[in-house]
């Protein structure tokens, strides 16, 4: 996604229509990015109107970000190699089309396949907007069209929860992925009309082999958390599943250093900066994915709210990146604190809002609302200095791959946290109503319980389960941004002890 010589249609001081070509790479990448938690509202009606269990449903919310997040580096260095806007192009055919699959499907297996088509096409979607962006903007503007790019980012994944609601108050669950079709078809003239072509045909080959081992070592790992309180953590089920994805994981770390054209380089993370910037948005897209998850179903089945009134619910966690990165906060606070501060900053932010949820926010709103804040404020400080740290840390011909790297190990971390979190909510339900174990879902428990006093023993263990879960989020959020800081610092210390060698 660099731009090289090859390029054909960048010029020095941008492309003319560069503002409108933004506008409409942000509304296609938004509606990426909306599939990423538009479907966590939808949980209760999946669990009545397609009988789909907590499994299933774990499954229609990870299938969409492990294809996406396998395919992201071999997205972009395709369309580096045969056409960003055919790719781009071809990205939106394939999220519309996957999106009318999601809408019609009949059954929870049908949906996660139409899921996981649509992941294949929001891959193509989310590294071509970028390489886009880089490829119409000079230098002096770049910066903020970059910034506004990101913007949306942040307003796509939290704000999914509000459209879905909004859609669902009104329609069936099938209408959060028709709505995607006449976007993805706006989106797809539009960028036929105004996106220059551009491509390197020197560049790199797709790396199909690295692919393939990534996105099956992620399914397995991925399964077997999902599986682990149905099956048994030590259950043959569980551990060969968690085998095999750990054994492709090491077959692929293996074939990206023994090949000249790596999907991920893995010299990378002998930086201590590129580590500690990855540790870092792993953590972030764990806390985030995991805890609107759990969010969701906190509104809904403990605290009784229809689907828009939780959507409404959660907007505050946007509304608060939003203003936050249009203000610039982080990038203020960048220059004054220094790279390691302002990441344990952020993350500690995003820890405590996290805390704030689980603790004050299990029988009253008010005390969710100062945690959705909160969280919010911590990923718009974490976030750009995390961005900043992970971009310089690697050789500029290599940005293109950095910025890769960086949305596809966010993606796992979104879909880890979505299994990590649930398992840890199933286990705790269970433990506390051992009656329940076996039920596909909360309302299927409360449908089998015999009076009132089993109801409400019910969802009171869930609401344990919930607030248990979260407290996970919050300790592995805070870990994540220490250790990041930690690397960071001990990166920046080993820059300054070493010293220019004198010339002969």
């Amino acid at each position: 996604m660099t731009a090289t010589a090859a390029d054909t249609s960048a010029t020095p001081t941008g492309h003319p229509q560069r503002w409108l070509i933004l506008g409409v790479i942000c509304l296609a990448q938004l509606t990426v990015l909306l599939d990423n938690t538009v479907l966590n509202v939808a949980i209760p009606s999946l669990t009545t109107s397609i009988d789909a269990s907590s499994a299933d449903i774990q499954w229609m919310i990870n299938a969409y970000s492990l294809v996406q997040s396998g395919l992201l580096l071999t997205a972009g260095s395709a369309s580096d190699r045969y056409g960003r806007k055919k790719m781009l192009a071809a990205g939106l055919a394939l999220f519309g089309i996957g999106s009318l699959a999601a809408g019609l499907s009949q059954s929870a297996g049908q949906l996660i396949a139409a899921r996981a088509g649509m992941g294949v096409g929001g891959a193509l979607l989310m590294t071509t907007t970028l390489a886009v962006v880089v490829q119409i903007f000079d230098n002096e503007e770049r910066v903020k069209a970059i910034g506004l790019w990101a913007t949306v980012n942040s307003l796509g994944f939290a704000a999914g929860p509000l459209i879905g609601g909004l859609m669902l108050d009104h329609f069936w669950w099938g209408s959060i992925f028709l709505i995607n079709i006449p976007v993805a078809a706006l989106g797809l003239v539009a960028v036929l009309v105004l996106v220059p072509e551009s491509k390197n045909p020197l560049g790199d080959r797709p790396d199909l082999l690295g692919a393939l081992l990534s996105t099956v070592g992620m399914t397995g790992v991925v399964y077997a958390i999902i599986s682990g309180p149905g099956h048994g953590w030590t259950s043959a089920h569980v551990l060969v599943s968690a085998a095999v994805g750990l054994a492709f994981l090491a077959a692929f770390a293996r074939w990206e250093l023994s090949i000249p054209y790596p999907m991920l380089d893995m010299h990378f993370f002998r930086n201590q900066k590129f580590t500690g910037a990855v540790a870092g948005s792993i953590l972030v897209a764990f806390g985030m994915g995991g805890s609107l998850f759990l969010l969701t179903q906190h509104l809904q089945f403990v605290l009784g709210y229809g689907p828009l009134e939780a959507g409404l619910r959660i907007a505050p966690l946007a509304l608060s990146v939003i203003v936050l990165n249009v203000a610039g906060v982080g990038a203020r606070l960048l220059p004054k604190l220094g790279t390691p501060k302002t990441i344990a900053v952020g993350m500690a932010a995003n820890a405590t809002g996290l805390a704030a949820i689980a603790l004050l926010g299990g029988e009253h709103y008010s005390g969710m609302l100062l945690g959705l804040v909160v969280m919010g404020a911590g990923i718009a400080v974490s976030m750009p200095a995390m961005a900043n740290t992970l971009m310089s840390a690697i050789p500029p011909e290599k940005a293109g791959v950095g910025a890769g790297v960086n949305g596809t190990l966010a993606e796992f971390g979104n879909g880890l946290g979505v299994a990590v979190l649930g398992a840890v909510l199933n286990s705790r339900f269970a433990a506390l109503v051992p009656s329940v174990v076996g039920a596909a879902s909360l309302p299927a428990a409360l449908a089998a319980a015999g009076d009132d006093s089993e109801r409400s023993r019910i969802s009171d263990a869930f609401a344990s389960g919930l607030e248990t879960s979260q407290l996970v989020g919050a300790v592995a959020v805070l870990a994540g941004g220490l250790l990041a800081a930690a690397l960071l610092a001990r990166a920046e210390r080993a820059d300054t002890t070493v010293e220019p060698v004198p010339a002969a």
